[in-house]
């Protein structure tokens, strides 16, 4: 051990993602500020790049939902208890993205920063508290509002999260005009644009920059069913390059530099039935819409919480392909059904001089402490 370095760490869950979580100031000196040092030290602690995709030497869990890494620090913004680093692990590159949100660890984020004296304790009364989170990432205000039982935070509860396990207390997130500032939400204008793609042809697509830059394109139009479940579209190469050649020329058409991360890639279709990945049957009626989106290569088991900002934003919007998919039968909270079951986002929207803004989207996690201690890292 003595040849390691030991950094106090906490492991979380939060929504349907989990991540390593420090505090900026137990952190050597030489990682707290940006650079090479602080991402080959945060890779060695998931185990990345890692050639057999398991992350066997590292707290990682091999997949786009486990390989994160949280850093937390007072904030100094007077309408902010604490701001939030997130770091995207690649499983088999020595890269971490840091150009986007997890939404989903936005929920542990709250947790996390209760826990460690990171929000004053005069606010810490009552039976919950709406923690103020400053996303450095995308530099955005999220709330997130966590129960309370004499000044600590409650993680245990009867709330239940398709793509989830077990139950827990339920975390209320809201992420605050989540698109990006000076930008179109809807970065061509367009609900929809015919999108051209090398080697597939043109597509109908919904663009869209709120919560993560997101492309959207019709289920059928890309060969799909809409019903997928995650092995089906993650076991096919053939799939999963077309879905990424999507993505890539929907970067181009939003503007934006192409990332592991940025933009997200989706196919939407109307409410079908199907069998979640937990065996739990969903019924047409119990979805305006289906979703599956795409995470650094892969389909998600779930949903990322960011891409569902960009879910309820777009299906608020008349014209869009979600809107067009729920048949507009969106009044500010839309049911979508993803592998392993559905959600419910609600998005405040309004179009001001031919321009949508998205004021607020609302959607409920849980969160969870799974370990606290240290991770050792060796010499890197």
């Amino acid at each position: 051990m003595s040849q390691q370095t030991s950094i106090p760490a906490t492991y979380m869950r939060g929504g349907t993602s989990k991540g390593v979580f420090f505090r900026l100031e137990d952190l050597p000196v030489e990682a707290q500020q940006p650079g090479e040092y602080r991402d080959s030290l945060l890779l060695r602690v998931i185990g990345s790049p890692d050639p057999y995709g398991k992350h066997t030497d590292g707290m990682g869990g091999a997949t786009s939902s486990t390989s994160k890494t949280v850093i937390l620090s007072k904030s100094d913004r007077e309408d902010c208890d604490v701001n939030y680093l997130f770091g995207q692990v690649a499983i088999d590159r020595p890269i971490i993205d840091w150009s986007g949100n997890c939404g989903n660890l936005t929920a542990a984020v709250g947790v996390f920063a209760i826990q460690q004296g990171l929000v004053d304790a005069s606010r810490l009364k009552g039976d919950n508290v709406t923690v103020r989170i400053w996303q450095q990432n995308i530099q955005k205000v999220i709330l997130a509002k966590i129960q309370l039982r004499e000044g600590q935070a409650v993680e245990l509860g009867d709330f239940e999260l398709d793509g989830v396990t077990f139950p827990a207390a339920e975390v209320e997130v809201t992420f605050m005009s989540p698109a990006d500032a000076g930008n179109n939400v809807l970065p061509t204008g367009n609900p929809v644009d015919e999108l051209s793609v090398e080697g597939i042809g043109s597509l109908s697509a919904t663009m869209i920059n709120s919560g993560i830059p997101t492309v959207f394109v019709n289920a059928s139009d890309a060969g799909f069913m809409g019903t997928e479940s995650q092995d089906v579209v993650n076991s096919s190469p053939e799939s999963l390059q077309k879905l990424e050649l999507i993505r890539a020329a929907g970067a181009a058409a939003m503007g934006i530099p192409l990332s592991g991360h940025i933009p997200k890639v989706a196919f939407v279709s109307p409410p079908k039935a199907y069998t979640a990945s937990s065996g739990k049957r969903i019924s047409e009626a119990d979805t305006d819409l289906l979703v599956r989106a795409v995470s650094m290569g892969k389909l998600h088991h779930a949903m990322m919480g960011t891409a569902a900002v960009a879910i309820a934003s777009a299906a608020a919007m008349p014209g869009t392909l979600l809107n067009q998919a729920a048949k507009g039968n969106v009044d500010g909270t839309v049911t979508f059904g993803h592998p392993s079951g559905t959600l419910t986002v609600g998005a405040e929207v309004e179009e001001l001089n031919g321009d949508w803004l998205v004021n607020s989207v609302t959607m409920s996690r849980s969160a969870r402490t799974l370990m606290k201690g240290h991770v050792y890292i060796p010499p890197v």
